[in-house]
């Protein structure tokens, strides 16, 4: 054999009649055979026989993937949303609609689902059915020949504006599903990209459940066929990469929310999240860790989402109440994340990110290594973050006396490795 002929023995071989769907000796791999084997060395029964073992322990890895994947993405994993059985089960969706009121500070929220996703409402013949609001005077659906907002914005898949209402699509590729009502006649454009993409997550959270309960079919089907397996698995990667990508978005989305709350004229969150990765970077964390911690940086005020505008942009004292409800909000963040499946690995990181090395800090009162080691990262970042930044009460800090301030108390509040690699990270 010559060395050419060496080299391409697995293309030569992966001709034969009996594998299956061109793919490339993956079922000679399977077997630790690799470039060993060439056409030239193999029989035409050998062939028959690895082909025919094959297809039946391909068939098997599919279905073992499928359900690994299933096992990840499963409804514990994602915003569940779908397979409600009575109307009592749709009070999610309700709590999803106060949420996004509350968050984008509204008064009225309600959402709209296609009829084939409402079973749990029994004979309601509307095509658009609500599913959730915040208040009981919401129409109970619409027809999609009526000239309204909620109709117009489910055909075309897009957000509409009139003088009353926003209303934002929420639809998947494959799937048009229904339609977020916000009541107000204007919001910043911060906030309704949050809302699209809740709108996107809660879009893919369904097509996926969709697509996991067919999944579940064709693996407990002794005859389903490998292209249906194959297709499946392309299908279930595809939209977990959506799920993923339609994630990060949202993160993004509602941090820049919380900064516009904050009265941040820059994105305070973002920059806070950079700081902490570059930190991360300095500190040689592994890239998870510096992933989680990145989110968390972003989310790290998350609970000012919550608040009242109104709190935020007064330069006066505020009321008792507001101010309890300012030193609370850490709390209503960790509390909302936690609904988040997928951030939930976030939260003790945001939820010790007050805390001081010396214990004076809250709400545990931990000291030095018992504080998370992300925690004390946002703290720092966090710190120099709006010591740098401009507010609607005072100017930015330069960047040498903001690090100046943080060296002269690390130590006491601040952990003394990190502030010294932001000193690293700042200064290079």
């Amino acid at each position: 054999m010559n060395k050419d002929g060496n080299k391409n023995s697995v293309s030569l071989f992966s001709q034969s009649e009996f594998l299956i769907d061109n793919d490339p000796l993956e079922e000679i791999f399977a077997l630790n055979l690799g470039d060993f084997l060439s056409e030239h060395l193999i029989s035409k029964d050998l062939a028959e026989k690895i082909g025919e073992h094959s297809k039946e322990d391909k068939k098997a890895g599919l279905k073992n993937q499928l359900s690994e994947l299933i096992s990840i993405y499963s409804l514990n994993n994602t915003l569940c949303v779908l397979n409600f059985e009575t109307k009592e089960d749709y009070a999610i969706i309700t709590s999803i609609a106060k949420s996004v009121a509350q968050m984008v500070d509204i008064k009225d929220c309600n959402i709209y689902l296609a009829k084939e996703f409402t079973k749990g409402f029994g004979e309601n013949e509307m095509p658009l059915v609500l599913a959730g609001s915040t208040t009981e005077s919401a129409a109970k659906g619409y027809q999609l020949n009526e000239e309204n907002i909620i109709a117009r914005t489910y055909l075309e898949k897009d957000t509409i504006h009139n003088e009353n209402s926003i209303a934002i699509s929420i639809h998947s590729i494959s799937q048009n599903i229904g339609v977020i009502e916000l009541q107000t006649s204007a919001l910043p454009d911060e906030f309704i990209g949050l809302v699209e993409s809740i709108a996107n997550l809660f879009a893919t959270s369904i097509t996926l459940q969709s697509q996991i309960d067919e999944s579940n079919k064709l693996i407990a089907d002794e005859n389903s066929a490998t292209p249906d397996l194959q297709h499946m698995r392309a299908e279930l990667t595809a939209l977990i990469g959506d799920l993923c990508d339609f994630q990060q978005i949202f993160v993004e989305n509602l941090a820049n929310a919380v900064d516009t709350k904050g009265g941040y004229k820059v994105s305070h969150s973002k920059n806070t999240a950079n700081l902490a990765r570059k930190i991360c970077k300095q500190l040689g964390l592994n890239e998870k860790t510096t992933d989680l911690i990145y989110y968390a940086g972003l989310l790290q005020n998350i609970g000012k989402i919550t608040l009242p505008e109104s709190i935020f942009a007064t330069n006066g004292k505020l009321s008792d109440e507001d101010f309890k409800k300012i030193q609370n909000h850490s709390n209503v963040g960790v509390n909302l994340l936690m609904n988040i499946n997928f951030l939930s690995e976030v939260v003790p990181y945001i939820t010790y990110q007050k805390e001081r090395v010396d214990g004076s800090g809250s709400p545990e009162g931990l000291k030095g290594q018992s504080i998370p080691f992300g925690s004390r990262i946002i703290a720092v970042a966090d710190a120099y973050s709006a010591m740098t930044s401009d507010r609607p009460y005072r100017k930015a800090l330069p960047a040498d006396e903001a690090l100046s301030i943080l060296k002269s108390e690390a130590g006491k509040l601040w952990d003394i490795d990190v502030v010294n690699a932001l000193a690293q990270t700042v200064q290079n």
